[in-house]
């Protein structure tokens, strides 16, 4: 029993179907199977568990991601080939993902601006959701760990003539853990010791989305989706002012609302549109009274009192998206997608933009040619035209990759180029962080767009008796790199140093030149009841940076580089009885040192888990499934004094167990039709 089917069928990394084995572009599946087998109560813990080219750090503000030397701002998240909105040049809110509606997850390094426009610099991470073709389906998930750990899921689904609907909820708490109470807020051999900031703060998140589908021909598909999404970090009050009294909670709200459809022009070609809207707005929520900064009735109001219960915007992002596409199958082996899009950023954070708003807009044309005339070489070539509102000119990013066929082998090369704005918040944002001293954050109006050139080159065996094998070399070299650099107190606005004494100012800055490189391996075999796997990822970063205080050119680590990391797993399945299917598995991550410019290191480690699966009692119409496990076995815990780099957040050894319930009847009645292109199908066999 293999945990990738040779013959799976994936989309992300050229916007149409391909097999897992044909992809010219590599492609990292993580399959439906293994999701179950891990059992990850986050997206977080799938990836950083069941691939080694991730490092996460998370804090109240999102989780920080990155992938292969490239952090949040590079990265695109999809659902269902559609972005995801968080903070936008910050952090991403990853609990918007709900691990118990993925089907899979595929990962696709590298470049890829000529298909995905802007935030596709490092790659794209495309989650899958479960498509429900049941007349009626209801399930319940619910999942209780240490440190008061709750994960709750409810779907309802149904599909009556050429109607559907899928409604999903999901709920998130954890109580929070303190893995140390020392703080060193000046970074100095003063220490804290009595401090009451937690590492993971307590927190509580839900989520309620609706997705209703109408086929009114066999052709044609509409749809219209929404969500909302609310989330409250509370936050302890201490005794050490500007260190951990806090006087307010973190609130969050997102809102999402999209229509589109799919119209079959014919047994090969299609068209599709999308219109999406997202929203994310973050806010003080008080409780106690406090003296701050507001804007009250349009205008600017110094040491304003907020009493308790009451709430204070700090930023309101919102997104508005169009997409027309189309695929075209055309002679001599050709499969032609071409495609327009409009992206329009609004911003608004009364005290931390100057005027209140700031907003951006891109229009974008791509074309893409797949041809396999050449057989066994099959080769892809996209081009993209940007324009910026802001920045006025076009800009062309191309990208080409081939791919050489040698019965079980694959020789693949790409070469792609990059190209990224800056987001609104990266130019306009100002913002106090009052932890470990005061920091003050700046934007930059003189920031400019961000380029790279990345190239790969990969050898991959695909057998037919359970071995996978891929390494993958690649170099990415980026011009006017974006990032936070620490700047002399004196070229700070004068009005907030005098106010805010800050310890350290940092500014987004354009870097002269910045690279990665590194290799990845990784390995799968499947033997009779057990599959074992394992990934190795190596990284070096270098990047150069002017020294304004020192007038001189000096090279950096990006930060969060670490320059190595892997992952291992072994899990054994049988099954006692037609009616109880078992599954054991053994999961370890481990990294080396993380680098960083300020604020400390990130201490190497490895963390070891144990998840055990039960399938029980399946019955006609209902299904049980049981999941215990331990995580970090050997209880490894980070105590590195609060507001210093940690390598990892993890308190320690934790526990957990979820029990899921799913109905179902009836299946849904399907048209007679031949599967053609589809950037959005999930139309695979489970294997």
């Amino acid at each position: 029993m293999k945990n990738i089917a040779l013959d799976e069928v994936v989309v992300t990394a050229t916007g149409t179907e391909h097999t897992l084995k044909s992809v010219p572009v590599q492609t990292e599946i993580i399959s439906g199977r293994a999701l179950k087998n891990f059992a990850g109560r986050s997206i977080e813990d799938i990836l950083s568990g069941l691939t080694a080219s991730f490092a996460f750090g998370e804090d109240d503000m999102g989780s920080h991601i990155q992938m292969n030397g490239l952090g949040n701002n590079y990265i695109l998240i999809l659902i269902d080939g559609k972005r995801i909105h968080g903070d936008v040049g910050g952090q991403n809110e990853l609990s918007l993902i709900d691990p118990n509606n993925i089907e899979r997850v595929e990962i696709v390094r590298g470049a890829s601006s000529a298909l995905y426009g802007s935030d596709a610099m490092a790659g794209v991470i495309n989650i899958i959701t479960k498509k429900h073709d049941e007349g009626v389906l209801l399930e319940n998930t619910s999942r209780f760990g240490s440190y008061g750990d709750v994960r709750q899921h409810t779907g309802v689904g149904f599909n009556i003539g050429r109607f559907s609907s899928w409604t999903n909820f999901q709920l998130q708490h954890s109580d929070g853990w303190q893995n140390t109470s020392v703080e060193d807020p000046n970074q100095t051999e003063f220490l804290i010791t009595d401090s009451r900031n937690k590492t993971v703060n307590r927190h509580t998140n839900w989520q309620l989305s609706e997705r209703l589908g109408f086929s009114p021909t066999r052709d044609l598909e509409l749809y219209a989706a929404g969500s909302i999404y609310g989330k409250r970090i509370y936050r302890p009050s201490g005794k050490y002012p500007s260190v951990d009294v806090k006087t307010y909670d973190l609130q969050y709200g997102n809102a999402s609302a999209a229509v589109g459809g799919k119209w079959k022009l014919n047994r090969t070609d299609l068209l599709t549109l999308d219109v999406s809207w997202d929203r994310h707005a973050y806010y003080y929520n008080f409780t106690d009274t406090t003296l701050i900064d507001g804007y009250i009735n349009g205008r600017y109001t110094p040491y304003y009192p907020y009493f308790p219960g009451q709430t204070d915007l700090q930023s309101d992002q919102q997104r508005t998206l169009a997409a027309l596409k189309g695929v075209f199958r055309l002679p001599f082996e050709n499969t032609l997608s071409a495609g327009l899009e409009w992206r329009y950023d609004w911003l608004k954070a009364p005290m931390r933009v100057i005027d209140g708003k700031a907003s951006d807009q891109t229009a974008a044309v791509f074309v893409q040619d797949e041809f396999g005339l050449l057989d066994p070489l099959q080769i892809t070539a996209g081009l993209r035209v940007d324009r910026n509102s802001r920045f006025g000119r076009f800009k062309l990013t191309p990208k080409i990759a081939a791919m050489l066929s040698l019965g079980d082998y694959r020789l693949r090369a790409v070469w792609s180029r990059g190209f990224k704005t800056p987001t609104p918040k990266e130019l306009f944002y100002r913002y106090i962080r009052e932890m470990a001293g005061t920091h003050l954050y700046l934007g930059n109006t003189d920031l400019r767009p961000q380029t790279s050139d990345y190239f790969s080159l990969g050898a991959e065996y695909l057998g037919s008796r359970g071995l996978s094998l891929s390494v993958t070399g690649y170099f990415n070299r980026l011009d006017q790199m974006i990032t936070l650099v620490t700047i002399p107190t004196s070229q700070a606005p004068g009005d907030l140093v005098a106010r805010y004494d800050p310890v350290k100012v940092r500014q987004y800055k354009n870097l002269e030149s910045a690279k990665t490189y590194g290799v990845d391996v990784s390995l799968r075999y499947a033997v009779r009841a057990f599959t074992i796997g394992a990934g190795y990822s190596y990284l070096n970063t270098d990047a150069n940076l002017y020294d304004a205080t020192h007038d001189r050119m000096k090279s950096v680590i990006i930060d969060g580089t670490a320059h190595h990391k892997a992952n291992a797993f072994v899990t054994w399945t049988h099954d006692f009885s037609p009616a109880y299917h078992f599954t054991a598995g053994l999961y370890g991550r481990a990294s080396s040192k993380r680098y960083y410019q300020i604020n400390g290191d990130g201490k190497g480690f490895q963390i070891w888990r144990l998840s055990t699966t039960h399938d029980l009692g399946r019955s006609r119409h209902m299904a049980y499934r049981l999941e215990a496990g331990v995580d970090n076995l050997f209880n490894y815990c980070d105590r590195t004094p609060h507001g210093l780099h940690l390598g990892t957040m993890t308190p320690g050894r934790t526990v957990y167990a979820s029990l899921t319930v799913r109905f179902a009847k009836g299946k849904k009645v399907k048209h007679e039709k031949d599967t053609i292109t589809n950037l959005n199908s999930n139309d695979y066999e489970e294997n």
